[in-house]
């Protein structure tokens, strides 16, 4: 890795739990990159996940698709190999924004080892939600209900299609594909044993869940309502699907996008080969990833910067990471939140959790205050170059709030032993509670503020707390000036344009700290 923008792949990352406003990131670089070189970005792409990421860009909500795609100079919109998609999804977002002139299929690069995510995923999905609470006696875990799991399940036990059998005979996806319905049936009725009800709940429940998120491409005339239903691959009897319809659609939806399959290799060597910027991003977050999250509530991918080359299949170089956080905290699902407000005692959650509304499934998310051990964790262990603060401006206090707002700095165990690091295992985890450090906020709006010193005075030693409670709890000691993360700007409204990214370096916060204790 590098400190700064000395190099030509740029990574953003969440070191949260997800829901950073990582999108609107994305084009802040892609600006960034035109400013500094005079080129656009020649490749954007999409390293791990499927469609339960959720990017708001531009105006847009996209779950599949790297949020780059409204930027109409990016030259390749690159899908990787860490990546499981479903065809079917592909086009759900591509022709939407092919009918408002946002230009998809001639620039999507689907890459041949990308692997193909179905019905059958989703169905899996539910059952296996539906196992763990039922007949485990577990809480359910808040998956999307979009099959990401049980697709990364047939990677794992090497059940794979890839896209590239797209673009190969019919019969060679015919006799896979019906191999793996036939295979997660057995798994929903003899292992999952769902009862026959549920079963024909669950076309009804993906039905209502895929016209909800579609229903302005039906009322605009780009689909049909059948388009969204799942109702077509019901059978009559129980633990049964129509295969051949299921193969029939599936199929077309991935010859069409035959022209769009390619060795994605070659995009990425070839892009930075012609001194080209590349730009990846992450879904998810860092303390999502299935491996260093908390089991059973991360995602089933890595979310975090060695993956890049994983996915892109390329060797490992010099890469920008981009850390993205708020300033305060989310999460959804069934996380446990070490920082959680209690929306029935705090006006503070009251505010906040009606601003936060998951992009992929439209959930109410949970909000918190700032953990800076968790960033600093990430930091630690994940790394990143930069740094950047979205949602400052939610944080300015209205008639209704009080005029206190908090930072996490350390946690406690019940013997009043403080930690700066988050525990690798979830029972320890769960049985810590906060230091905060509260601060006084301010009221003005600062919504049109372009530059630091502009702030008020309260809204920058709060973002100046932020900065160096992350870096105390990362590095017991500091190296140099040169090693530590730099905030790149601070996002203070919704628009990609309310952005201050004059702020000091990490380091003079550092200085300013120390010289005040």
């Amino acid at each position: 890795m590098k400190n700064g923008n000395n190099t030509s792949i740029t990574t953003v990352l969440g070191i949260s739990m997800g829901d950073e406003g990582k999108g609107r990131v994305v084009h802040e670089i892609m600006d960034g990159v035109l400013q500094s070189t005079g080129q656009h970005v020649d490749c954007v792409m999409k390293v791990n996940g499927g469609a339960n990421a959720g990017h708001t860009a531009a105006g847009l909500k996209l779950n599949l698709l790297p949020s780059g795609v409204s930027n109409p100079e990016v030259t390749n919109l690159l899908i990787g190999s860490g990546v499981v998609a479903d065809p079917r999804k592909f086009h759900w977002e591509a022709k939407p924004l092919e009918a408002i002139n946002i230009s998809v299929y001639p620039r999507l690069r689907i890459d041949q080892r990308c692997q193909v995510s179905d019905l059958t995923h989703r169905l899996l999905d539910l059952s296996w939600e539906s196992y763990r609470v039922n007949q485990l006696g577990q809480q359910n875990r808040g998956s999307t209900a979009r099959g990401i799991s049980p697709a990364y399940n047939d990677e794992t036990g090497q059940w794979q299609i890839f896209f590239s059998i797209f673009t190969q005979d019919r019969k060679i996806f015919a006799n896979k594909f019906r191999e793996r319905i036939a295979r997660a049936l057995d798994t929903i009725k003899y292992v999952c044993k769902i009862t026959e009800n549920e079963w024909f709940s669950f076309f009804d429940l993906l039905s209502k869940a895929e016209s909800n998120a579609n229903h302005a491409s039906v009322e605009n005339g780009i689909f049909s309502e059948d388009e969204f239903s799942f109702e077509k691959f019901k059978a009559n009897e129980p633990f049964m699907i129509d295969a051949e319809k299921a193969e029939e659609i599936y199929w077309e939806a991935g010859v069409k996008l035959r022209d769009c399959i390619t060795d994605g290799r070659k995009t990425l060597l070839n892009s930075l080969d012609n001194g080209r910027s590349v730009l990846a991003e992450f879904g998810q977050s860092y303390w999502l990833d299935k491996r260093h999250g908390f089991t059973p509530n991360v995602t089933a991918s890595h979310t975090f910067g060695a993956e890049f080359f994983m996915s892109a299949g390329i060797p490992l170089q010099s890469v920008n990471q981009v850390g993205c956080c708020k300033a305060y905290d989310t999460k959804v699902g069934t996380h446990h939140f070490i920082t959680k407000l209690d929306p029935s005692k705090s006006s503070w959650a009251q505010k906040l959790s009606k601003l936060e509304f998951g992009t992929s499934t439209g959930r109410q998310r949970m909000v918190g205050w700032f953990d800076a051990v968790e960033k600093g964790n990430a930091l630690k262990y994940g790394g990143f170059d930069e740094l950047v603060i979205n949602k400052l401006d939610a944080l300015t206090i209205d008639r209704e709030l009080d005029g206190k707002i908090k930072i996490c700095t350390a946690y406690k165990y019940p013997d009043g032993e403080l930690t700066l690091e988050v525990p690798r295992d979830e029972h320890a985890r769960v049985v810590l509670t906060p230091v905060y450090e509260e601060f006084s906020g301010w009221s003005e709006d600062i919504t049109n503020v372009r530059a630091f010193k502009d702030l008020p005075e309260n809204a920058k030693i709060y973002v100046s707390r932020m900065i160096t409670s992350v870096i105390e709890v990362a590095y017991s000691k500091i190296k140099d000036e040169a090693s530590l993360p730099n905030v790149r700007f601070i996002g203070v409204g919704p628009d990609p344009r309310q952005i201050i990214s004059d702020v000091p370096k990490t380091y003079e916060f550092i200085k300013d700290r120390n010289q005040n204790r």
